[in-house]
């Protein structure tokens, strides 16, 4: 259980961030190294490598070496556990709303 709660803390805390999410969303689609992320934003190299050392942390990426370059992609697992977590909350919503629209029509 604590293993799970600071996963998911590295997770939510990670995707906190508009350019960590940005750069999640970018090696969603394909593959990038450090430096095709670094020259889509207006911060330096050291400042895009923070920002992939938080994702990586969190689980949601994976950094490989690829000759002289390190290669950044996507990994679904953690993605999948902050998924599961939020499904639970939707549930108890969906089901708290379907009960306050029952009362509604019952006017």
């Amino acid at each position: 259980m604590v293993e799970s709660t600071i996963a998911l803390d590295r997770i939510f805390a990670a995707l906190a961030d508009a350019t960590r999410r940005d750069i999640l969303k970018r090696v969603s689609i394909a593959e990038h190294t450090i430096s095709e992320l670094a020259v889509s934003y207006a911060m330096s190299f050291a400042a895009i490598a923070k920002h992939i050392s938080v994702l990586e942390k969190a689980g949601l990426i994976i950094k490989r070496r690829s000759g002289k370059e390190k290669v950044i992609q996507i990994q679904p697992k953690a993605i999948e556990v902050a998924f599961s977590y939020l499904s639970e909350y939707e549930k108890v919503w969906s089901d708290r709303f379907d009960a306050l629209e029952k009362l509604l029509e019952a006017r």
